[in-house]
């Protein structure tokens, strides 16, 4: 009877912390969150660098410029790291739609909007703060859904002083990016049975994991999601308290 007892408890307890986000569906609360209770006293982009203010205004750095998207330079978007159409297309709803995806003139619709309306996983996913980052609104609207990767050659900054190179619809990021871009794409596969990396998605991320370690400022993040949204990127989580215990041990 105590053993079943045991048994039962271990059960329930490990069924109430859940491995993905499930307190936050809406995509507009979640860049709402990370606005005032995340970033709140750390408002810089993750590709540039660049600072912005309480209402989302950007102050680029030094040298950047844009030949594109130029009204969206001067705000800061809440960019998918892992894009959404990378996961998004796992769901029927995107792909074929759904009974429910109808607008006013009842045409069927289907995509990111469906997916939206009608599947709760997939709303959950679209908000998951960890895939959040602020970005320069014309580098996210470069970027697109291009994947990561690193490009022959040195390449040339597609924005000036930033070096963020976009070609050929791939995506090579500052180095200061990196790592947390690794640890978010590893973070969203191990989250979510939807998405999964491709091979050379996976060896990348292994690399950048290992090459570019996480910074103070990333575990703070982390650990402002994690009170917030009720899960944890343990990715993040095991790099920093190998951070802690080797700040800790300098100290004595």
């Amino acid at each position: 009877m105590n053993i079943l007892l045991l048994t039962l408890t271990i059960l329930l307890c490990s069924g109430q912390a859940s491995a993905h986000n499930t307190k936050i569906s809406s995509f507009a609360t979640a860049k709402r969150t990370l606005l005032q209770k995340v970033y709140y006293d750390h408002r810089q982009t993750i590709y540039c660098g660049a600072t912005f203010s309480r209402d989302k205004n950007v102050q680029p750095p030094l040298g950047f410029h844009t030949l594109k998207h130029k009204k969206r330079a001067g705000r800061i978007e809440w960019e998918h790291v892992v894009p959404a159409e990378n996961f998004g297309k796992s769901f029927s709803e995107w792909r074929e739609g759904s009974a429910v995806c109808r607008d006013s003139k009842g045409r069927s619709f289907k995509g990111r909007r469906c997916a939206q309306k009608a599947n709760r996983t997939y709303r959950y996913m679209q908000a998951d703060m960890y895939n959040l980052y602020p970005a320069i609104g014309a580098v996210n609207a470069m970027r697109s859904n291009y994947n990561f990767t690193m490009l022959a050659g040195k390449g040339t900054s597609s924005f000036g002083s930033c070096q963020m190179i976009i070609a050929k619809r791939k995506a090579q990021p500052p180095e200061e990016a990196r790592g947390r871009i690794a640890r978010t794409y590893k973070y969203m596969e191990w989250a979510y049975p939807q998405y999964s990396m491709s091979r050379q998605q996976q060896k990348l991320s292994r690399a950048w994991d290992r090459q570019y370690p996480v910074s103070n400022w990333e575990c703070t993040r982390a650990e402002r999601i994690e009170k917030i949204q009720g899960n944890r990127n343990p990715f993040v989580a095991k790099a920093c308290q190998k951070l802690y215990a080797t700040s800790e041990a300098l100290r004595k």
